[in-house]
Parts: C-alpha cells; sequence; structure tokens
C-alpha cells in the first residue's frame, strides 16, 4: 500500500487497488510494462517520454491532442515499435490497456491557458477524471503532474506540501490554478474510495529544450529575446522570484516518484531562486551581452515569490536537481537557435 501524504489526514483507501492485468503476473513471459503519456507530444512529456523509451522493457502510447504539442518533439520514435501515438484529446474517455499512467496533458503556460480557459478547466477536471476512470478499469497506477501554481501567491516561503495555498478563485490563471487543485482532490478521492493506486507531482518552473518559443513563459521569453537581438522585457518590478528546474531533472523526478512507494503530493523542482531582473542579467551575459533589459507592465495575480522546499523529494525519493541554471540556458539555447534558424556568430 502506498504510504500517504503528510498534508492534512488524507485516511487510508478505503478498498484494495484494482488488480493489474493478468500479464503483470504471467509465469512463463514477462511482458512489457505498457506506460501511457497523456500530453507526451509536449515539453516536459516528450522528454519523459525520451526517458520511457531508452528501457526496452517499456511500451510507451502518447495521447496528445497538439494544442500545445508538437509532433516533431516525437520524430524520432515515429514508427518505432515499442512507440504508438495517438490524436486524442483526454476530455474524451480513452479505452486503452496500460499498467501506468503518467497524467500531463494540460496547456501550461499564461498565454496557451488565457487563450481557452474554460478548455483548460475542462483538460484539468474531465481529462483527468476520465484518465482515474480509466485507471480504475485496468488497475494502472497514475501520476498526476499538478502544478507549484497550487499555492497561489503564497503567503509562506519556501513552499511545502502542507501549505494549502492562497489562491485566487475568480481570476485569468484560476482556470489553471483552481482547475490543477481540483485534480488533485479528485485523485485523492479515487485513491480513497476506489484503492487507485496515485501519484501526485506538484511541479516548479521547468526548463529546457523544446520549450515552446513564444509560449509567454519567462526563460523561453529572454532567451528568444537575446537570439533575436531584441530588449528583454522584464515584468514590473523584477524582484519578483521563481526558481528554475531543468528538463532533465523534473523527467528524473516524475519517474522516482511513479516508481516509488509514496503518493505524493510531493515538490519536485529546483530550489534557486532567482529574481526575474537576475535571470534577465544571466541570459543577457551568457547569450548575447549587448541587448538592453527593459521594464514591462504586470499580469494580473503573478506570484510575487515562487520557491520549492524539496525536503520531501530528497527524503522520500532520494531526488534533488543536479543542472545549475547557468549550465542549462547554454543547452536550450542551442535548441532555440536551430530553431530560428539563427547560428551564434564567432
Amino acid at each position: 500500500m502506498a504510504k500517504e501524504a503528510s498534508n492534512g489526514n488524507h485516511n487510508s483507501a478505503t478498498k484494495a487497488p484494482p488488480t493489474p492485468s493478468p500479464l503483470r503476473f504471467s509465469k512463463y513471459f514477462q511482458s512489457n510494462m505498457r506506460i501511457l503519456v497523456t500530453g507526451g507530444a509536449g515539453f516536459i512529456g516528450s522528454h519523459l517520454v525520451d526517458r520511457l523509451m531508452e528501457n526496452e522493457k517499456n511500451e510507451v502510447i502518447v495521447a496528445d491532442n497538439y494544442f500545445t504539442g508538437s509532433k516533431d518533439n516525437l520524430k524520432k520514435w515515429i514508427g518505432h515499435p515499442r512507440f504508438e501515438l495517438i490524436r486524442h484529446d483526454v476530455t474524451e474517455p480513452l479505452l486503452v490497456e496500460v499498467d501506468q499512467i503518467y497524467h500531463l496533458a494540460c496547456p501550461a503556460s499564461p498565454i496557451f491557458y488565457k487563450y481557452n480557459p474554460v478548455k483548460t478547466i475542462k483538460t484539468n477536471v474531465i481529462g483527468t477524471l476520465n484518465m482515474l476512470g480509466l485507471a480504475k478499469r485496468v488497475g494502472a497506477r497514475i501520476l498526476l503532474t499538478s502544478t507549484s501554481e497550487v499555492y497561489g501567491d503564497p503567503l509562506v516561503h519556501p513552499q511545502d506540501e502542507s501549505y494549502w495555498g492562497n489562491v485566487n478563485p475568480i481570476g485569468v490563471r484560476s482556470c489553471y490554478d483552481e482547475g490543477k487543485r481540483v485534480a488533485e482532490t479528485l485523485m485523492f478521492d479515487y485513491h480513497r474510495q476506489h484503492g487507485i493506486e496515485i501519484r501526485i507531482a506538484r511541479i516548479f518552473n521547468t526548463y529546457g529544450p523544446r520549450m515552446n518559443i513564444d509560449d509567454g513563459r519567462v526563460v523561453s521569453n529572454f532567451i528568444a529575446q537575446a537570439i533575436r537581438n531584441e530588449p528583454l522585457t522584464v515584468q514590473a518590478p523584477g524582484t519578483q522570484t521563481r526558481s528554475f528546474c531543468y528538463v532533465s531533472d523534473m523527467v528524473d523526478g516524475l519517474i522516482r516518484l511513479m516508481e516509488g512507494e509514496n503518493t505524493g503530493p510531493i515538490n519536485i523542482g529546483n530550489p534557486g531562486e532567482f529574481t526575474m531582473m537576475e535571470l534577465a542579467e544571466t541570459a543577457k551575459e551568457l547569450i548575447n551581452p549587448e541587448v538592453e533589459i527593459i521594464g514591462v507592465e504586470n499580469t494580473p495575480d503573478d506570484p510575487r515569490q515562487r520557491k520549492p522546499d524539496i525536503t520531501k523529494a530528497k527524503e522520500l525519493l532520494g531526488w534533488e536537481p543536479k543542472i545549475k541554471l547557468r549550465d542549462g540556458l547554454p543547452l536550450m539555447e542551442e535548441d532555440f537557435r536551430r530553431r530560428l534558424e539563427v547560428p551564434r556568430e564567432n
């Protein structure tokens, strides 16, 4: 039985978990682990698929509607005998036989989730309900990528998993923040009521190759602007902080959580904290010392501070990030230069 989370009294599950496929108990032939990744054509999802596909005992199915993801992120696996790609929207039920579900599907950038807030909350709520229904039917373990946004504009710093958050329920970002909070609720209700094996990761800001170049997130903004010789636009006041985790570290944390014995929620992120002005200065120094930095207006409900307390990840998963921001940014710059077709001048 998975160990329960520590934020509040979660009461252990009232039912034993549904039995997995009989293939898991084959006497003579150990079949492959069948893994579904929703949102697997996206930024983090495609890196997760790369890691899962490295294991020859894994068969990976990706379900993605390409709202923010791209088939290009998975091109090296298309046609591989252990890989399958389905164009599917998780707000519709999906009937597949799998052993594990990594449920990542959801627009995660403010530009995309504000463009269609109703779609975003449907993805978080109905999409998670559909994936939990699938997990219940086939006896699969399911991992939800929740978010540091469940903490809202936090009144405690750094944020640990016992903090309930400070969230505006009717703001322009609420479709994402509250949508993920409801998704966490659904996960625990299915766990307690139906015995589903659940894992919840609260992921903090992540960066790396394959991020959408114009997704409005701060790291991709600064790198794209520096490469294009445009001013780096820092939202006022510039003292707000974020913590940035390189994508390979993030994927490692998600797999450790799925394979471990703890339900979560567990924070997965890099506790190195930077102000937006510090991040802009670092991007300028590493990529294009000639560009200027200018201030622009901020968006509503933008959190002032964001830094994970990763004590639980260290203790329960043996995980902590390895790649520093100064080492990760050049790897992302290389990818952006290739996609923007702007080679580095010697």
